[in-house]
């Protein structure tokens, strides 16, 4: 089983190169990223999940979280590690300086994530939810919300969850049951609630529950749904703990993988009904929630990143020492690793291309939240509003996709061992498995780029962006060379396939819902191949310029060139075949009866 050894350099180049670093940290509040500062704060995250993070990951693993009368404890070492996070700043680096956060760019904030993912994704889920309610609170909570609860969570004395799913409610948010009667200034919140990650747990003095709920004479369907902060213990106004509130754990679910990430059934109101304090105002539930579910949608995005790059290190270490037969074509003398078998090789770049295209994406999806959000020019910031609206839905459904494609290759590439839970491979791809599924489906990330994305503005912002590729594509094309020359061409033919699909879309499946429904997920596939292709071949225009130019670091642009050769090669004509799948076969989905399934 091999450590974690973070990858700096390629987080410094997406982040310099790609995502645009030097401009997200010249708009206003964001002027002490400086590049020294920056890369002192990776180099430190880099020693923290390389040092205290991930040696937990798999003793976690087989520990778990459990739950003994009453009392949810999780594994030795998750203590230490918060503490941590918590005394060093960790947990609000991207948080206001007046909460006790550093005040820095969500894109300064990425590879930080990427780092505690990739070294114990299990134990990075508690403060990725508690950033998340952060979030709700910065954009919806009142003044003494903001002052009672927002030091404490930013700085990770306490901690936060999302309350969606009901057993008979999971993402239809429409069919909840969870009730919210008033009490004076309070609500009384009684219901149940499953699948909450990090529901209750004795890791910090507090957990405050972002909870969705109806009111009494709330109106029925998704516009009756509110959402309220529910403390575990209810505190005074300056935060002093006091009395259990009347919310509980009763069970810890027995999953897959993540096992040392708890996740809760909640029962709030038991006995008298938990204390909750609305929170957005009344039934504006759903669109407060989705603040806070974008932030997570984008994480575990970046979770597909994280855990495909710990796969890969994994992988590519144990071929490096596995010695097994001779690969075809091998003529030097002694034995090799199975690193040297073209198959072996083919996975193994097959993993490095992707992960470096799902790192370029992540990283200039945050870098659009920090331009929707903070950007002085109104222009500029409905463009990178608009940018990041339509990355989201891509960056989670394809990242997490791809992650587990990934690690399922991990798996491969170790033969049989890769089987045994000794190597770690097979973790990396259990706990790999859930973030196709959690903080909304494939099927929904699909949805949503099709229908709010591509259908209600007509292909608009998908074509900006279609643009911007055909400049990348010429560029590339015009340089001239064998290698960026191919990229050129492999981009300029994506994105022609993709119109054709885009204008089939626009013209029969926007008047067919279930049409553009079938299409959605081989949609999202494509265009998530295709942003990957676009990030690579700015990639390898930078790294052209650099080799031409001359630079200490020949090794490392070379690999650049190379990788973004091989992803145009490889994996940018998938975007012909899912075309293809889109317009021919996507009326064939609902053609065979239900009973002939």
């Amino acid at each position: 089983m091999t450590t974690y050894l973070p990858p700096l350099d390629d987080m410094r180049f997406v982040l310099a190169e790609l995502a645009g670093l030097d401009q997200i940290a010249a708009l206003p509040g964001f002027e002490e990223a400086t590049p020294d500062l920056v890369d002192s704060i990776l180099t430190e995250a880099g020693h923290i999940a390389e040092q205290a993070l991930a040696p937990l990951n798999a003793p976690g693993d087989r520990q778990g979280s459990k739950l003994v009368d009453g009392v949810v404890t999780t594994p030795e070492g998750w203590q230490d590690a918060l503490n941590t996070l918590t005394e060093g700043g960790w947990n609000g680096v991207a948080f206001p300086a007046e909460f006790g956060g550093m005040g820095l760019p969500n894109l300064v904030n990425a590879p930080i994530q990427e780092m505690w993912h990739s070294a114990n994704m299990a134990f990075a889920l508690c403060p990725m939810l508690t950033q998340g309610a952060v979030n709700a609170l910065l954009t919806y909570g009142t003044d003494a919300q903001k002052a009672l609860y927002l030091p404490r969570l930013v700085t990770g004395e306490w901690t936060g969850t999302m309350n969606l799913t009901e057993p008979q409610a999971g993402s239809d948010l429409a069919a909840l049951r969870s009730m919210a009667t008033p009490d004076g200034d309070a609500y009384r919140i009684k219901g149940q609630k499953i699948f909450i990650t990090y529901g209750d747990h004795e890791l910090t003095s507090n957990i405050i529950h972002l909870v969705l709920a109806r009111t009494p004479d709330a109106p029925p369907g998704i516009k009756g749904i509110s959402l309220f902060i529910v403390p575990k213990f209810l505190t005074n106004d300056a935060g002093e703990i006091g009395a259990r509130n009347d919310v509980h754990c009763v069970s810890l679910e027995h999953k897959l993988g993540i096992h040392g990430s708890p996740t809760a059934v909640l029962s709030f109101g038991d006995h008298e009904g938990a204390v909750g304090y609305l929170i957005g105002g009344l039934h504006r539930g759903v669109e407060c929630m989705f603040t806070m579910m974008n932030h997570a949608r984008l994480s575990v995005g970046m979770q597909g990143l994280s855990i495909a790059e710990r796969a890969y290190q994994q992988a590519r270490g144990y071929a490096r020492e596995r010695i097994q037969g001779k690969p075809a074509g091998w003529t030097a003398d002694g034995k090799t690793g199975i690193v040297n078998h073209p198959d072996v090789r083919r996975m193994l770049m097959t993993m490095k291309s992707k992960i470096e295209a799902m790192r370029a994406l992540v990283y200039v999806s945050w870098a659009a939240i920090d331009g929707a959000h903070s950007n002085p020019d109104a222009e500029q910031q409905a463009k990178a509003a608009l940018m990041a609206d339509l990355l989201t839905p891509i960056t989670k459904g394809w990242c997490t996709e791809t992650g587990v494609e990934l690690a399922s290759l991990g798996v491969q590439i170790h033969g049989g061992m890769g089987y045994i839970e000794e190597t770690g491979a097979a973790q990396h791809f259990r706990d790999a498995r859930i973030t196709t599924i959690y903080e909304g489906t494939t099927a929904i990330q699909g949805n949503d780029l099709m229908f709010r994305k591509l259908l209600r503005d007509k292909g608009a912002a998908v074509e900006g962006l279609l643009a911007d590729m055909d400049q990348v594509a010429r560029q590339a094309t015009t340089l001239g060379g064998p290698q960026l020359g191919l990229i050129g061409a492999g981009l300029a033919t994506a994105v022609a396939q993709t119109r054709q699909a885009v204008k089939w879309l626009l013209d029969a499946a926007a008047p067919n819902a279930a049409l553009a429904a079938a299409a959605a997920v081989p949609f999202l596939r494509l265009m998530g191949t295709l942003v990957g292709g676009y990030q690579l071949a700015r990639a390898a225009l930078v790294s052209q310029a650099k080799l031409a130019a001359g630079t200490d670091t020949p090794d490392f642009y070379t690999a650049k060139l190379t990788t973004a050769q091989f992803y145009a090669a490889s994996i940018l004509p998938e975007v012909a075949a899912l075309t293809q799948s889109i317009v021919i076969s996507s009326d064939l989905v609902m053609a065979l009866d239900e009973p002939l399934l």
